[in-house]
């Protein structure tokens, strides 16, 4: 699997501000993954020429154009990285404003470091991430002492760094990144910092903290760092991304066939979509062998399934699998009756509104579907087949790609080009495992 795209965000800004040299290990060329790397060369003097060497390489560089969609899955390319670091304090301003591309986790981590440094950072995105909300995590980097505005809630988000302080911060709305942004400031801010969450997201930024020696530590619901410190640099492998696995362990299914994916995080922040795929009748085991920085990985396996039964995921579980409800969507289609997924809101300010694109979507592939507010209902019963559109997402993408295997008669899915922002590979790995896709234009 590409190296987990969450995980490598954050590895490349600690590598990036570590003091001393660090070496990353499958490092996913996603688009993602790119523009994460090009901001922080164009603030981290020292790192600049390994990231700029590695964001324009052939591999990343072509993927940004669409040329890998008819390569064979056997080239597949899990890049390294060495780069050296000189701590926090190095970092310096650009000469230009910071473009984030597609990836919301990019501005909002950058948010994060560029809050303690003493001058102007200007962070903007394409189209689609001009409309997320942003004033999420403006307010606690404010409260930290930082300058930070945005227009109307929206991109672009100016930081003036300064000096800053420790603070307690209960998120309004349950978020990873909004967390880890907190958490990265808070390694440059005077006293106690503490995160209250109140449902738990993702752990990430947490895991490679304790990996690295910063002083933060669990108090109950809460997370507390003592700052500031400057970490050292490192070595790790990125772990396979689960939430990629997941349309491949979908893909199996829909057609009948088992799957094995080695190398993947485990992560029991990432797995509650399994605990979903297994009420719906689905036979999946994981096995951890190993440990990268914390994170713990191994292998998902997937047995052949003879139908699928419908589904219920409430609203205290929806953050726990905000990321796969595409896939779940595209499985339940093809239950035996209606699935419903409530407290959507949050899947509406992602790449795309993916309940709407999800409920349009599956109708133009013959299915059934409705939107009741911030609730998915999935009516089940299978495609006839059709045509949809991506929106630019890459999570729609695939859900539709995978979905339409288990249709009726053939479907087209229009805009596939835009996986390469997760998943570069992924129609080259489908047509390998054997799923009939032919890709055009």
């Amino acid at each position: 699997m590409p190296g987990d795209k969450s995980i490598s965000h954050r590895w490349l800004l600690m590598a990036a501000t570590a003091n001393g040299s660090s070496r990353l290990e499958g490092l996913p060329r996603s688009l993602d993954t790119s523009s994460t790397a090009t901001c922080l060369a164009m603030l981290a003097p020292a790192a600049r020429p390994a990231l700029e060497a590695w964001a324009s390489s052939p591999s990343v560089a072509g993927e940004r154009h669409g040329s890998t969609w008819n390569r064979d899955a056997s080239t597949l390319d899990l890049g390294s990285l060495d780069l050296q670091g000189e701590g926090r304090r190095s970092l310096r301003r650009s000469a230009h404003e910071l473009d984030c591309g597609n990836s919301g986790t990019t501005m909002r981590l950058i948010a994060g470091l560029a809050s303690s440094s003493p001058f102007e950072t200007v962070l903007r995105g394409d189209a689609s991430l001009a409309s997320r909300p942003m004033e999420r995590v403006a307010k606690p980097l404010r409260a930290m002492g930082a300058d930070v505005t945005t227009e109307d809630g929206h991109p672009p988000l100016t930081i003036r760094g300064s000096e800053l302080r420790g603070i307690r911060f209960e998120p309004d709305v349950p978020s990873a990144q909004v967390k880890s942004a907190v958490l990265l400031a808070a390694l440059a801010a005077e006293g106690t910092t503490t995160v209250a969450e109140r449902i738990p997201t993702r752990d990430h930024t947490e895991r490679l903290f304790v990996a690295l020696g910063v002083p933060i530590r669990s108090d109950g619901a809460d997370l507390v760092l003592e700052g500031p410190f400057q970490h050292e640099g490192f070595r790790g492998v990125i772990p396979g991304d689960p939430s990629s696995a997941a349309f491949l362990l979908g893909a199996a299914a829909l057609t009948g066939g088992n799957i094995t994916v080695l190398g993947v995080s485990l992560n029991p922040t990432r797995l509650r979509f399994l605990d979903v795929l297994r009420r719906m009748g689905l036979e999946v085991e994981i096995d951890v062998e190993g440990d990268e920085l914390g994170e713990p990985v191994g292998r998902m396996q997937l047995g052949p399934s003879v139908g699928l039964r419908p589904v219920q995921v409430d609203g205290n579980e929806m953050p726990l699998v905000i990321d796969e409800v595409p896939l779940l969507a595209a499985l339940a289609v093809h239950a035996d009756g209606p699935s419903r997924f409530e407290g959507g809101a949050e899947l509406r300010v992602k790449e795309s509104d993916r309940l709407s694109v999800l409920a349009d979507g599956i109708r133009s592939l013959g299915g059934e579907t409705a939107e009741e507010g911030d609730i998915l209902v999935v009516g089940g019963g299978g495609l006839s087949g059709g045509s949809a559109r991506s929106a630019g997402d890459h999570r729609m993408t695939m859900a539709f790609a995978v979905t339409s295997l288990a249709a009726r008669a053939p479907s087209d899915i229009d805009g596939i080009e835009s996986a390469a922002v997760s998943f570069p590979d992924f129609f080259p790995l489908l047509r390998s495992l054997g799923a009939g896709v032919e890709v055009s234009g």
